[in-house]
C-alpha cells in the first residue's frame, strides 16, 4: 500500500491531528471519507481501541489497526449522515510524548441533537518532524443513555 504524505497542517500539533480525525470522520451519507489522509495520521503499529458491549451488558476493548477501523466503519459512514466534533480538549506533554483527552459529541447533522457522546484517550508521539497517533482508546454513550442521569 502506498502511503500519502501527511499534510503539514494535520500533523503540526496534537490539536491539529485530533481536529483532522474529526474532520475525516464527519460527512454526509455517500460522501467518501478521505481514508488516505486518515492513514497519514497514524504511526506504523498504531492501535484504535473502542470499548464495546457484547450484548450481555459486559464491555471489553476491541483492538483495531487503522486499516481494520476503515473496514469496520466504511459501510456505516457511507449509509448515513454522521458528524462528530470535539466538546473538550485536555492536553499533557512530556518530551516527545503527548496525551490528549478529547471529549466529543456526534449527530446526524452538524451541530444537531447528539446521538452519541464519549471520550477519546489519545496518545501521540513527535519524531522531531511531526506528530503521530500511537493509540486511541475510547468509550461512547449512545442516544438512549444520554437522557439517563448519572
Amino acid at each position: 500500500m502506498t502511503r500519502t504524505i501527511a499534510a503539514k497542517q494535520d500533523v503540526s500539533s496534537p490539536r491539529a491531528i485530533v481536529d483532522a480525525v474529526y474532520e475525516i470522520l464527519s460527512g454526509r451519507a455517500g460522501e467518501p471519507r478521505d481514508w488516505d489522509r486518515w492513514r497519514t495520521l497514524y504511526a506504523p503499529g498504531a492501535r484504535l481501541i473502542p470499548v464495546e458491549g457484547n450484548g450481555d451488558g459486559a464491555v471489553a476493548p476491541r483492538v483495531l489497526d487503522p486499516e481494520s477501523y476503515i473496514v469496520s466503519r466504511t459501510a456505516l459512514l457511507d449509509s448515513q449522515d454522521f458528524f462528530e466534533w470535539e466538546t473538550e480538549h485536555e492536553e499533557l506533554r512530556f518530551g516527545s510524548v503527548a496525551h490528549v483527552w478529547s471529549f466529543y459529541e456526534a449527530a446526524r447533522n452538524p451541530g444537531g441533537e447528539p446521538i452519541r457522546r464519549g471520550a477519546n484517550s489519545i496518545q501521540l508521539w513527535n519524531d522531531g518532524n511531526r506528530w503521530w497517533i500511537i493509540s486511541v482508546l475510547w468509550d461512547a454513550e449512545v442516544a438512549a443513555k444520554l437522557t439517563d442521569s448519572d
